[in-house]
């Protein structure tokens, strides 16, 4: 019997808080950023419908491999079951971007 990896990974983008399902995490070769490989999304035979799940589902239709900035992942988790993957709003609560650092070449100002 094999057990493949599964991991949950959560992450930061344009204000909301998504949340994946993958089987494949590593440093990839971006510098400073995270590659996600084979999304998984539940295939429900079911009636009811999740809208989150549909949306993140077509927003990453057809995506083979994804790299995230290692300052908007939230966490990474090794998981032993796949969930529902999602979007919501970041809300106030205590989880707050990770500050970019900003450089502007020979703009210091200092002599």
């Amino acid at each position: 019997m094999t057990n493949k990896l599964l991991y949950k990974v959560i992450f930061m983008s344009q204000g909301q808080v998504y949340e994946v399902y993958a089987r494949s995490v590593s440093h990839g070769d971006l510098f400073g950023f995270i590659e996600v490989e084979e999304l998984l999304f539940g295939e429900r035979s079911s009636v009811v419908v999740d809208p989150s799940e549909e949306r993140i589902k077509s927003e990453f239709a057809g995506v083979k491999r994804t790299y995230l900035p290692m300052h908007a992942i939230i966490r990474i988790d090794e998981v032993e079951k796949e969930g529902a993957s999602k979007i919501s709003k970041l809300e106030g609560g205590n989880v707050t971007q990770f500050p970019v650092p900003v450089y502007t070449p020979g703009g210091s100002g200092k002599s």
